[in-house]
């Protein structure tokens, strides 16, 4: 990754939280912990961040407290075409007229493209999937009541009539911050509690995450692995997270990645979009 692609995700991901940790943004840009702390310094002699113990964070930190969560704008454009092939593969189990739900994230906001030739009843809390599918679909599009969290682009309430308890769906399907022995793990609990309640209200839930995700460990547990249906991932995955799967009964998509999504994800870093 080039240094000024770095400097754009480490900018962005301070801005999106007071501070970030030297640890998360090597996990975000692929760069090594060396090349972390120079950026990190050259930002700060730049005066565009301030370089703390261990990380670096914002010279304006947010007024109001936001969630603990990478900002929308800096997970678009990581592993995209991993991304769209899982995408892809999640949008071929749905069909016309089926009731379905699917939770705002960066991997999930990719089965917009094919869903907008299909029909569907969809209840979201992503505001940017949202927008999309009634600008460029006939699905049917329905939102949970809350606040807008602009960094990560959801809709969340801390009150449990939201309105998602009236939503009945055959799927639900959602990305994850992580996933182990123990089950579907998150980071902030009032993104874990939001996203429990969609998946009560869903007969199968389907899980798309890229195979990064099965070495990740925050440390809210969601649900256990019994509660998923279905997980689809890219051929990363290891043969030990696969039995895993297996172990657990749990239905293991592969994604094929096409040479078009990488492509697309080529021109996406070349334009800086994402």
């Amino acid at each position: 990754m080039h240094e000024t692609e770095r400097h754009r995700i480490i900018l962005s991901a301070i801005d999106g939280r007071p501070v970030v940790m030297v640890g998360d943004l090597v996990q975000l840009t692929g760069a090594s912990e060396a090349t972390i702390r120079r950026d990190i310094a050259t930002l700060h002699v730049q005066k565009k961040l301030r370089r703390v113990r261990g990380g670096a964070e914002s010279v304006a930190p947010a007024q109001f407290a936001g969630i603990n969560a990478r900002p929308f704008s800096v997970n678009e454009g990581i592993r995209l075409a991993e991304k769209r092939a899982i995408a892809r593969a999640a949008a071929e189990l749905c069909h016309d007229g089926a009731p379905i739900i699917i939770n705002g994230g960066t991997t999930t906001f990719q089965m917009v493209h094919p869903l907008t030739a299909m029909k569907l009843q969809i209840f979201t809390n992503s505001f940017p999937i949202a927008e999309h599918l009634l600008k460029y679909s006939r699905n049917t599009v329905l939102l949970p009541a809350g606040a807008i969290y602009r960094e990560q682009n959801i809709i969340l309430s801390p009150f449990d009539e939201d309105g998602s308890r009236h939503f009945a769906a055959k799927r639900m399907f959602m990305g994850c911050r992580g996933l182990g022995p123990l089950g579907l793990l998150e980071g902030d609990a009032l993104l874990a509690q939001a996203e429990q309640k969609l998946i009560g209200q869903a007969e199968e839930l389907i899980v798309l995450c890229d195979s990064t995700k099965f070495s990740a460990r925050p440390s809210l547990l969601l649900c256990p692995l019994s509660r998923i249906h279905t997980v689809i991932t890219d051929d990363g995955i290891s043969d030990r997270d696969a039995d895993m799967l297996a172990r657990a009964d749990i239905r293991l998509i592969v994604a094929e990645i096409k040479a078009t999504d990488r492509n697309a994800a080529l021109a996406n870093f070349n334009t800086g979009e994402g």
